[in-house]
């Protein structure tokens, strides 16, 4: 990404701690090089290419939402995957799925921050991507029996200049 006009941006819900370091451990443990650059979180928006100078009509998008969202309780509990169609293990959302499925859709809503996807959106925190089988079965059953229930308060602007971690831009704070 060379061209200064364009900037990459993401938004997620960071998991808090302890258990946000615990599973990007894990996620490095099993050999994913993501696990360096991006902390454990839920994606509300995946990377997305924008024009820079949208930026700020983005954040004002993203206030409008967060203000007529209320705060709301996440429980991540066991772990899922996506495999045979990519090669991802997760932990899995047991409440807070629909808030969060609620959060994305209203994000895309915006023409700046359109993007073709994949895949149906299904909140989760990736523990392993594009690994080994081993290590994929492995992650799998070690987390199974993972539970974190918390309080979410707001989420976070990501940006991502196309070297390095993924650096907050700015948080969003939940019904304000």
């Amino acid at each position: 990404m060379s061209d200064p006009a364009i900037t990459r941006i993401g938004v997620a819900i960071d998991i808090p701690e302890p258990w946000g370091s615990a599973l990007t451990r894990r996620r490095a443990e099993a050999g994913d090089p993501q696990a360096a650059w991006t902390p454990a979180h839920v994606t509300l928006l995946g990377p997305t290419e924008v024009a820079a100078d949208a930026l700020p009509a983005i954040e004002k998008h993203l206030e409008e939402i967060a203000s007529a969202q209320p705060a709301f309780t996440v429980h991540l509990r066991g772990t899922g995957t996506f495999r045979p169609v990519t090669d991802v293990v997760f932990v899995a959302l047991a409440q807070g799925i629909s808030e969060c499925e609620l959060l994305a859709e209203a994000i895309t809503r915006s023409e700046d921050v359109r993007r073709d996807t994949r895949f149906p959106y299904h909140p989760h925190v990736t523990v392993a991507q594009d690994v080994p089988a081993d290590a994929l079965d492995a992650v799998f059953d070690d987390l199974a029996g993972f539970s974190a229930r918390f309080e979410v308060a707001s989420f976070t602007l990501f940006s991502h200049g196309g070297e390095g971690p993924w650096r907050p831009r700015r948080d969003f704070p939940l019904g304000s």
